[in-house]
């Protein structure tokens, strides 16, 4: 028995891709099942992102419930999808592009409670609800592929179908607000300075909240539980994940964030920021990322 890569729903084209780096991540997934050597010598930001264990920092230690079933959306190369496995029952991973499917069946086919279904959302039927459904840096997309008046409310209660009533979605997104950005960080997405915190003028087909904003849009989305989690330096490269209840003090050394794919201004100290930010009470305003669950 292994994994499934479900292709049905699939129509032929990919939607989304890093570029011809998928194929040497196809090449290596294939013939390593330890990437350390690899991540060791190449530091292009691609080879780091998609295999680098860190990733999975932003979930691992979760305590799921005892045979859940967790419907993965946008699971890309399969940077959590492992994670997930090992701790759920069944794991159903939604991927747009087959190429990068393909990198994440290779990486995972031995875990027999797993299957990718490569596909739009929209076009999959689902035969189940789930206890559990993932947003690992996808929400910040509903933008460009939920085309209402409100494509990020709409796409949130769209997936609500697919859950439990009792079931939790767990978002991980950028803070639009983050400490990275006013030190001079570019924003993720669109790779220009200040971008998120003058309000994205020019798109409107990605964006990230502050978490008040993010807090609205969930409860008019219709998950108004929601507990808040906060990923150091970012989500993709957690080191520490702090809660409402256990937040940094003021004399914790909070390291700056990096960036791996491109220069950035550095134009103040961030760790000296984030000692007065936390005095003040403020760290939950300007932390770099969130980690929200949430359900009804």
């Amino acid at each position: 028995m292994s994994a499934i890569l479900n292709l049905e729903f699939y129509t032929g084209t990919d939607h989304y891709s890093d570029g011809d780096i998928e194929d040497e991540l196809l090449e290596i997934v294939k013939n390593h099942n330890d990437f350390s050597a690899i991540l060791a010598k190449d530091t292009r930001w691609p080879i780091l992102y998609h295999l680098s264990p860190i990733r999975q920092n932003i979930i691992n230690w979760y305590p799921f419930k005892e045979n859940g079933t967790c419907l993965e959306i946008g699971a890309g190369c399969g940077a959590i999808t492992g994670a997930l496995c090992d701790s759920l029952a069944k794991v159903t991973a939604v991927e747009l592009s087959q190429r990068r499917a393909n990198i994440n069946y290779e990486r995972h086919k031995h875990y027999e409670n797993l299957e990718i279904i490569v596909a739009n959302l929209n076009d999959v039927v689902f035969k189940e609800k789930f206890d559990y459904i993932t947003l690992n840096g996808v929400l910040e997309y509903a933008g460009s592929f939920t085309k209402t008046d409100k494509p990020y409310q709409d796409f949130l209660k769209q997936i609500k179908t697919y859950l439990k009533p009792d079931g939790k979605l767990i978002i991980a997104i950028e803070n639009r607000y983050g400490l990275k950005y006013f030190s001079g960080a570019k924003e993720d997405h669109t790779s220009k300075e200040f971008d998120g915190i003058t309000g994205y003028k020019d798109t409107d087909t990605v964006r990230t909240f502050g978490k008040q904003e993010l807090e609205m849009l969930l409860n008019s989305s219709g998950y108004p539980s929601q507990d808040f989690y906060y990923p150091h330096p970012d989500y993709k490269m957690p080191m520490e994940i702090y809660s409402d209840d256990c937040l940094p003090s003021s004399t914790s050394q909070l390291s700056p964030a990096p960036n791996f794919d491109y220069e950035r201004y550095t134009l103040f100290d961030e760790s000296d920021a984030y000692a007065g930010i936390i005095e003040n009470g403020q760290y939950p305003f300007f932390a770099n990322s969130f980690l929200v669950i949430c359900g009804e």
